[in-house]
């Protein structure tokens, strides 16, 4: 039934999408955080296109639908999970989760500014409390004094201005939905997304800083990970 979907919808992002963070940290290890992620998006994005294909939906989709898609990956792939991959790379991965959480606060402000109708004070107070208490564990998490204090707090920031661009792209597609099937919808989110990242990791020497021999294990598995669990299961939940 649908209400056992959107259960189970809710359980994959809970519990998926929250340790794809982990994930990121094992995959950089060893790859390019750009190159990983446009990777990763790339092969995950493809299996969906060409499931949806299979399925008889049209390749070919109107121009308008790939500007939305263009927008919408730009914005949670590029800028939102890029950044948070790049950023990975001078905090910790606990402390990215803790930093993603101000995204609702950015959609409350979003919404509040498109629509020009007032949050509720119970919304209001939600928002307060959570940032509250990301603002108690951040600060304890800034206090343990990281190698290069320096690009860790420039990693904050990524992260910050990361949650703000997913909060702008959720909004986005929430007005200007892809009008095709979830998978379509996710598969053409994640090409233009990918592609893009593809052009950022060209554009900053990932290429350059790729050793193939010295690819681990560990990393490949994180990455198969993320593009089974965190992008084709838990993005499109």
């Amino acid at each position: 039934t649908s209400s056992v979907i959107i259960v189970l919808a809710f359980a994959a992002v809970y519990l998926i999408w929250g340790s794809t963070y982990l994930a990121i940290r094992y995959a950089i290890e060893t790859l390019p955080p750009f190159l990983m992620a446009a990777t990763r998006f790339l092969i995950a994005g493809t299996i969906l296109f060409c499931w949806a294909t299979i399925n008889g939906e049209s390749v070919r989709q109107s121009i308008s639908q790939w500007r939305r898609a263009l927008v919408i990956g730009g914005l949670l792939l590029l800028c939102g999970n890029g950044g948070v991959t790049w950023a990975e790379k001078h905090i910790s991965s606990g402390l990215a989760a803790l930093l993603v959480a101000t995204e609702p606060l950015w959609v409350v402000v979003l919404n509040w500014a498109v629509t020009h109708k007032r949050p509720s004070a119970k919304v209001l107070l939600g928002v307060l409390l959570g940032l509250i208490g990301v603002a108690f564990l951040v600060s304890n998490g800034l206090s343990g004094g990281p190698a290069n204090p320096t690009m860790s707090l420039i990693g904050t920031a990524v992260v910050i201005v990361s949650g703000f661009a997913w909060a702008s792209g959720s909004v986005y597609a929430n007005r200007r939905p892809i009008t095709a099937s979830t998978a379509m919808a996710s598969g053409m989110q994640m090409l233009t997304g990918g592609l893009l990242l593809l052009l950022l990791s060209a554009s900053t020497g990932d290429f350059q800083r790729l050793n193939v021999s010295q690819v681990s294990m560990v990393s490949i598995g994180a990455v198969s990970y993320l593009i089974v669990f965190g992008s084709i299961v838990a993005f499109t939940a």
